[in-house]
């Protein structure tokens, strides 16, 4: 009797692991977010006036400040400061474009900097301030052609405008006490002078149309 009780518990066992309950269930998988995002690379004066206005705005991963435009490997913050590399200070932004595009990031960029002086940001005097975009692609080249034009037209800034538009090549990203360098010294001198009303004022207009981040 034990042996035929154990033969049936056995079989019993067999058919359920082979039958239609056994059978593979389909887990759901939520789908890796592959939303595709681009850069942007831009010059307009000190790399601390500007990567803090660009990392609140919506639509906006990541900034970070660096150079681009040199003959330079791996250049320092000190020999870019001798204008002699010829890189310029730039913030390079990680973006989403179905959420801000990139002329949206160009009417801040124009915004944010005079591009009518040559080689000057306010006191900020030297090839290594001057007005530029590296652009990454054809379209970002047309979309910069153009938000020029129509920055000009509209006489946002007096004069004619200086902004090189030159395809992007390489980007040196700088020290690391650059990066986020406003949010950790707010009472250095330049930044409280320079930075901080300049981040006020982009904070007002572009608040005030809806294309920051809520704090």
């Amino acid at each position: 009797m034990k042996n035929l009780a154990l033969f049936i518990l056995t079989l019993l066992v067999f058919v359920g692991c082979n039958g239609q309950d056994s059978k593979p269930k389909s887990i759901n998988i939520k789908p890796k977010n592959n939303r595709k995002m681009e850069l942007a690379t831009i010059g307009g004066g000190c790399f601390w006036c500007v990567e803090s206005c660009f990392n609140m705005l919506k639509g906006v991963e990541s900034v970070t400040s660096g150079y681009s435009g040199g003959h330079k490997d791996n250049p320092t913050y000190e020999e870019v400061c001798t204008g002699e590399t010829g890189h310029a200070e730039v913030v390079q932004i990680k973006f989403d474009p179905s959420i801000i595009s990139f002329s949206k990031l160009l009417e801040v960029f124009w915004f944010l900097h005079n591009p009518t002086t040559l080689n000057r940001q306010g006191n900020d005097i030297g090839t290594q301030y001057r007005s530029v975009i590296f652009y990454h692609s054809e379209q970002q080249k047309q979309d910069a052609e153009i938000s020029l034009k129509n920055s000009e037209a509209k006489q946002e800034w007096e004069g004619k405008y200086v902004t090189e538009i030159v395809p992007f090549e390489k980007f040196w990203a700088a020290e690391t006490y650059h990066q986020g360098y406003y949010n950790a010294n707010p009472t250095q001198p330049y930044c409280s002078a320079v930075v901080g009303p300049k981040i006020q004022k982009f904070k007002k207009h572009f608040g005030a149309l809806d294309m920051l981040k809520s704090e």
